[in-house]
This record gives structure tokens, C-alpha cells and sequence, in this order.
């Protein structure tokens, strides 16, 4: 198991991870947001779903995932079906506009990362992507709460016997 001192520059570098986020929505078209980005590529990986599934896979509320529902609507870049296993449902789904769009954005971001780690090798940046596959991974199911051993306080860090 890591240090402490490993987990808290894990946390400072995980931080310094909006850095990168802000860069990477800087290529963004205006008529694109993040939000509307991010509905984008969930239904492009994950397909059709109904809104509440795009909202837990967003992380926001419902009302957020609405507004950007609507802008990508708005634009013909979703459509809004029956959903067939409950007809008071809608399924949105990726339209060809859609498609086009979120191919857009995969190589706007493609053609950033190439540019800020031209200086990586292959193997690094593939180090990077496993790493970070891993780390999602590790995050899993959020719908199971967080998975956080319960703080000790100073006297019992003190009088613990190590296993």
C-alpha cells in the first residue's frame, strides 16, 4: 500500500487536473459547452438511454441534465423517442448531426492531447490511459456511496496494534 505522502500528492495532482479540463474546454465550439460535450459523448459511448441514467452518468441534477438536454435538442443533435418499455419515458439518442458533432469534438481533443504531450513516448502515454482507466475503475459505481474507512482520531492511531 502507498504512503500517505504518495495519497496526498495523488490528491494535489488530481486537482491540478482542472487545469487540463479548462484547456480541453477552451477548443470547445461555442456552440458547445462542456455539458452539452459531455451529453454528447455518454450517448456516443453508452447509447441510448433514458435521462435519468445521462443524469447519474453526468453526476449533476436532473434539472442541470435537462438545460443541456435542451441545448443539444435544440440544435438536432439528439432526438427524443418512446421509450419502448415504458411509453411515458423518452430514450434520447444520438442523431447523424449528432454523430458529426461528437466526431468533431473527439478530434479537436485528439489533436490537444497530441499537441501538450508531443514530447511523450508511445509507451508513456499508454502508461497514462491504463493508469487512468484503472483509476476510474477504482471509483466504480457511484450509486454505492463512498467507500471511506471512518477517521481515527490521534489516540487510537497511537494505540493501534499494526496488523
Amino acid at each position: 500500500m502507498a504512503e500517505k505522502a504518495q495519497y496526498e500528492e495523488l490528491a494535489r495532482s488530481l486537482s491540478a487536473i482542472g487545469a487540463v479540463r479548462r484547456d480541453m474546454a477552451r477548443i470547445l465550439p461555442p456552440d458547445c459547452p462542456a455539458g452539452s460535450a459531455g451529453v454528447l459523448t455518454l450517448l456516443g459511448r453508452h447509447g441510448d438511454m433514458r435521462m435519468s441514467r445521462l443524469a447519474e452518468l453526468l453526476a449533476v441534477d436532473m434539472s442541470v441534465t435537462s438545460r443541456h438536454v435542451a441545448h443539444v435538442a435544440g440544435r438536432g443533435w439528439i432526438e427524443r423517442l418512446p421509450d419502448p418499455g415504458d411509453k411515458r419515458s423518452r430514450l434520447l439518442r444520438l442523431t447523424p448531426e449528432g454523430r458529426d458533432r461528437l466526431d468533431d469534438l473527439y478530434e479537436r481533443t485528439t489533436r490537444l492531447l497530441a499537441h501538450r504531450l508531443d514530447d511523450w513516448s508511445d509507451d508513456e502515454v499508454g502508461l497514462l490511459v491504463r493508469l487512468m482507466t484503472r483509476l476510474r475503475e477504482s471509483f466504480g459505481d457511484r450509486r454505492a456511496g463512498p467507500r471511506v474507512p471512518p477517521i481515527a482520531s490521534a489516540a487510537e492511531e497511537t494505540t493501534r496494534t499494526p496488523a
